[in-house]
């Protein structure tokens, strides 16, 4: 059965250990063995228990989408290889974005350049 948990500051793709003699969510008489975040907000997440079948499509699946152009959450510019992130600034369980590899680097960057700055300080 799916489980739920509260906020979280790990993000969608993340694994976990599975309960020992846990169900797959999809096939009620194969025993899961992986346990995988899935749809993740500032209020928590799913976890889907998976057999080893599901997992493989589950990841299948994972590959094809990152392919897939999409519109990226902070620029608004259609990209693929979308990364699913947080913003820092909202927290480490805040909303998770859907973002773009462009927005990452300017993202790293800045905080990069916020950090050596902080630093040459002390």
């Amino acid at each position: 059965m799916c489980g739920f948990t509260g906020p979280i500051s790990t993000l969608p793709g993340h694994a976990f250990k599975v309960p020992d003699e846990v169900a797959c969510d999809s096939h009620p008489n194969i025993i899961a063995t992986h346990r995988i975040q899935g749809e993740t907000d500032s209020f928590g997440s799913e976890l889907l228990d998976m057999c080893s079948d599901c997992y493989a499509e589950h990841l299948e699946s994972a590959i094809a989408i990152s392919k897939e152009l999409a519109a990226c959450d902070w620029c608004d510019v259609v990209a693929a290889g979308l990364v699913k992130t947080r913003d820092y600034e909202e927290g480490m369980s805040g909303p998770v974005y859907d973002v773009c590899p462009a927005c990452i680097s300017v993202r790293t960057a800045r905080a990069s350049k916020e950090t050596k700055e902080y630093f040459e300080d002390y």
